[in-house]
């Protein structure tokens, strides 16, 4: 198994960016999970502090696959978004499904991106981001090159 995570090179993120967009989609699958999950309360600690329990659900070929394994990841170039989004639609005819089995990771542009686009956030307030990245959960080696072929590694 690998996870394969694609970061677009038109950008120019300098060194930085580029290792937090990818860890961001590195991360992705692993926090959905973690948000997901089911706790439970079991009472407070010497200091005062309550602590819960968390049960997060990994399936067992990425528990013994990839997690107990090599842990391997490949990290490709997309040359710009539209080369990026169609890793989605390749993703999609595979029928892997978004927010489960990729995930877009958008920067907040709040340091060295322009936004490209604007959304909503919960309080109604706009903000502008900039789709850099698009991370998978953890795929047998099969799967991954099905969507990685289309694509250079990263350099």
């Amino acid at each position: 198994m690998r996870q394969l995570i694609i970061a677009r090179k038109d950008l120019n993120m300098g060194p930085g960016k580029l290792a937090a967009q990818v860890a961001h989609a590195a991360m992705a699958f692993l926090t959905t999970e973690v948000r997901n999950s089911v706790w439970s309360f079991s009472g407070d600690d010497d200091s005062g502090n309550t602590e819960r329990i968390y049960y997060v659900h990994i399936p067992n070929d990425i528990f013994q696959g990839w997690i107990k394994g090599a842990f391997t990841k490949t990290v490709c170039e997309a040359k710009n978004r539209t080369q990026l989004l169609k890793a989605k639609i390749i993703a999609e005819e595979l029928g892997l499904v978004e927010g489960r089995d990729f995930f877009l990771i958008k920067d907040n542009c709040l340091t060295d991106l322009e936004p490209e686009e604007e959304y909503t956030d919960a309080n109604g307030e706009v903000h502008g981001c900039t789709l850099t990245c698009i991370g998978f959960r953890p795929l047998e080696d099969e799967i991954a090159w099905k969507i990685s072929k289309k694509f250079q590694l990263y350099k």
